[in-house]
């Protein structure tokens, strides 16, 4: 075991201040819990759901009309884990035909502030991006063309 491994397998970096340590650095390792969070929080099928259900309800059926590209299968395991982590909540009623509905908890409201945030920060930057993207993808074109 290398120096300075934990023996837990579980152990993650912790991302509170500790001195010299970095705050927004943490564990890259696939079991720690930070990452893992992370990873679910911010794939482009959770952000849109959390987005979506902004002090609203919707059903399946209408999640799945406004988030194109969502396969069934992806949105069922997407709500599932947003379900599972405590950020969404479902909601079956026992009707006939069964009717579900999907809302945030106040945990996933907490979340949608976030995101929010890294919305306008997005269309804050846009153009800077364009740009950048634009100028990266001359100087490839232009490489490539003096490889040939």
């Amino acid at each position: 075991m290398e120096e300075g491994t934990s023996k837990s397998p579980g152990y993650c970096k912790s991302t509170v201040d500790h001195g010299d340590a970095d705050p927004f650095q943490w564990d890259t390792r696939e079991d720690c819990q930070v990452r893992q969070i992370l990873d679910r929080v911010a794939d482009k099928w959770s952000l849109l759901v959390i987005a979506l259900l902004e002090n609203r309800r919707l059903r399946f059926t209408e999640l799945r009309r406004e988030i194109d590209g969502v396969s069934q299968r992806m949105l069922t395991v997407t709500l599932r884990s947003l379900e599972r982590d405590g950020l969404v909540k479902r909601t079956v009623y026992p009707v006939v035909p069964p009717r579900v509905e999907y809302e945030l908890t106040t945990l996933g409201g907490t979340l949608h502030s976030t995101i929010r945030s890294l919305v306008t920060w997005t269309e804050a930057h846009q153009e800077e991006i364009a740009a950048a993207r634009a100028t990266y993808d001359r100087r490839e074109a232009q490489v490539i063309a003096d490889s040939a």
